[in-house]
C-alpha cells in the first residue's frame, strides 16, 4: 500500500466516524483516508439500555461503519503497534499482520470497561459497554424468571428476582429504569413469578443521582424511578462482590442474583503500547494533547474522544467523555487537518454544551437543553428525537421509529438469543447460571422486601414503593 498523503484513523467510535465524514467533505480526492477499528460498526452507547429492556433489537443501535463512509478506506483490524519514525503502523487483519502508511494519523479509539474496579467485580457482575454486553444482561433476566418459576425455595426466588445496577449516572438510571419497566412488562409470560418476588436496586456512592445535571433533575429523577418501585441506596458505596451479594463498604450485604455494574473505565490496551513504544504523554490513561488536538512533541499524530485528554477553550477545562464532546472534537480537527495541509493555521478546539438528557424508563426523562431544565414525557420525546435524528441514514431511522411505535402497542420481545449451530444442536447449553449457594440467615444481609430511601429527601419518603410499577409497553 502507498503512501498518498494516508490520514489514517485509529477508532469507529462517534469521532473516528465523524472525522472521516467531514474531512471527505473538506479534502480533495488526492488524499487517502483510512479508517481501522475492531468491529464494523458503531454503537449508540446511550441506546444500551433499550437493547436491555427490549425497547428495541441490538441490530437497531448499531451502525455498520462501511455505510457511513463514503470514499474512506474501512479495515477492521486491531492495531498492535505504531512505528512513528517510519510512518506506519501495523495491524491485525482478516488477511494477517499488515502494515498500514501514513502522513497523518488519529487516535480515536476510545476506553474499555475496568473490571477491576472493585474486588469480584470481573466474577460476578455484568459490565454495560457493548451491545453484546446488553444483550447478555437481556438474556441473564429471561433466564431468572424462567428459573424462579422452576425453583420452590421463597429465599432463593427473591434472589434470583432481585436486579442490582451499581452506579447513578446515565447509564446506570437509564438501564434501572429499563429494567423496571421489562420485569413488569413480561411478569405475564411468567404467572408462576409474583410481582413481590421482583426487585430492582439501584447503588450509588454519592447523594444525588446524574451528577452531570443540576441537583433538581437528580431529584426528578429519583422521584419517578421510586414510583417505578426501584429501590434507590444513596451514598452507598460497593466494597466487594460475591455470588449472589454486594458487600457495602459499612459491612452490610444486599442479597441479588444479578448485578450490572456501569461504573469504571480504564484505557484501551493500545495506549500502554504507545506509552511504551513512543513515551507517548498521558494522564490517566488518556493521551495528551495541544489545544488543536494534535499530539503534544509529535507532529503528525492527533487524538479526540474518550482516548484524548483535550482542553476546552471555551470553559478552560477538560473536554468531557461523551459523544456530544467526541463529535465536536473530530468536526474541530477535521477542519484543522484540512487547514494544516493548506499550510494554514489550526484552532484550539473550543465548544458550549448543548446540554445532556436521560430517559428513565417508558415515557420518564430528565434533561436540560441550553440552560432549560425539564422532566417527564417531554424529556423523554426529547430523549428520543435526539438520537432518532443522530441516527445515519434515512433507512435506519425509519426502522428506529418503527420498532419504537411499535413498542407503544404491542408486548415486549421475551427472545432468549442463544445462536445455537447445528453442530452445537445436540449438546447441553453453553450458557449456565452461575450456581446459587444455599440460603443462611445472615443478620447483616438487607431484607429484600424492604426498601431504603435514606439517599432521598424526606419529601419522597412519603409513599414507598414495595414492589415494581413500572409502565407497560403493551
Amino acid at each position: 500500500m502507498l503512501a498518498e498523503n494516508n490520514i489514517v484513523i485509529i477508532g469507529g467510535g462517534f469521532a473516528g466516524t465523524t472525522l472521516a465524514q467531514t474531512l471527505e467533505k473538506l479534502l480533495p480526492m488526492t488524499h487517502r483516508l483510512i479508517l481501522v477499528s475492531d468491529e464494523s460498526y458503531t454503537t449508540f452507547n446511550p441506546m444500551l439500555a433499550e437493547v436491555v429492556g427490549a425497547s428495541v433489537f441490538p441490530e437497531h443501535v448499531i451502525v455498520p461503519i462501511r455505510q457511513m463512509l463514503r470514499r474512506t478506506q474501512f479495515i477492521m483490524g486491531t492495531v498492535q503497534d505504531v512505528n512513528y519514525a517510519q510512518g506506519k503502523l501495523s495491524c491485525t487483519t482478516l488477511a494477517g499482520l499488515r502494515e498500514i502508511p501514513f502522513d497523518h494519523l488519529v487516535f480515536a479509539f476510545g476506553t474499555r470497561a475496568n473490571l477491576d474496579l472493585v474486588p469480584g467485580m470481573a466474577e460476578h457482575a455484568l459490565p454495560l459497554k457493548l451491545v453484546g454486553d446488553a444483550l447478555f444482561i437481556r438474556n441473564r433476566v429471561l433466564r431468572q424468571l424462567a428459573r424462579m418459576e422452576l425453583e420452590s425455595d421463597l429465599v432463593l426466588r427473591r434472589r434470583l428476582g432481585h436486579f442490582i445496577v451499581v452506579g447513578g449516572g446515565f447509564s446506570g438510571v437509564e438501564v434501572a429504569g429499563e429494567l423496571a419497566d421489562y420485569l413488569c412488562s413480561i411478569r405475564r409470560f411468567y404467572p408462576r413469578v409474583k410481582r413481590e418476588e421482583l426487585a430492582v436496586t439501584l447503588l450509588h456512592d454519592t447523594g444525588q443521582l446524574l451528577p452531570e445535571l443540576p441537583a433538581s433533575l437528580g431529584l426528578a429523577a429519583a422521584r419517578h424511578m421510586t414510583a417505578r418501585g426501584i429501590r434507590l441506596r444513596l451514598g452507598t458505596r460497593a466494597a466487594r462482590f460475591e455470588a449472589d451479594t454486594v458487600v457495602l463498604a459499612d459491612g452490610e450485604t444486599i442479597e441479588g442474583a444479578t448485578v450490572i455494574c456501569t461504573v469504571g473505565i480504564r484505557p484501551n490496551p493500545l495506549v500502554t503500547t504507545l506509552e511504551r513504544n513512543l513515551a507517548l504523554a498521558t494522564l490517566r490513561g488518556r493521551i495528551e494533547t495541544n489545544p488543536d488536538m494534535s499530539v503534544r512533541g509529535m507532529p503528525g499524530l492527533w487524538a479526540i474522544g474518550d482516548c484524548a485528554r483535550v482542553a476546552n477553550a471555551a470553559t478552560d477545562e477538560d473536554s468531557l467523555p461523551t459523544a456530544q464532546f467526541a463529535v465536536a472534537q473530530a468536526r474541530q480537527l477535521a477542519h484543522n487537518l484540512a487547514g494544516h495541509l493548506e499550510q494554514r493555521e489550526s484552532k484550539p478546539f473550543s465548544y458550549q454544551s448543548k446540554g445532556a438528557m436521560a430517559s428513565i424508563g417508558h415515557m420518564k426523562g430528565v434533561a436540560q437543553v441550553y440552560g432549560f431544565s425539564f422532566s417527564g414525557l417531554p424529556a423523554w420525546l426529547a430523549w428520543r428525537a435526539v438520537y432518532l435524528m443522530r441516527m445515519p441514514t434515512l433507512g435506519r431511522k425509519l426502522r428506529l421509529w418503527a420498532e419504537w411505535s411499535w413498542s407503544m402497542f404491542f408486548p415486549t420481545d421475551i427472545t432468549h438469543l442463544r445462536f445455537t449451530r447445528t453442530s452445537e444442536a445436540d449438546e447441553l447449553p453453553r450458557e449456565t447460571l452461575p450456581p446459587h449457594r444455599p440460603h443462611a440467615p445472615d443478620a447483616s444481609a438487607t431484607p429484600i422486601a424492604a426498601p431504603d430511601l435514606s439517599g432521598i429527601p424526606r419529601a419522597l419518603h412519603a409513599t414507598p414503593a414495595p414492589t415494581l410499577t413500572g409502565d407497560h409497553h403493551a
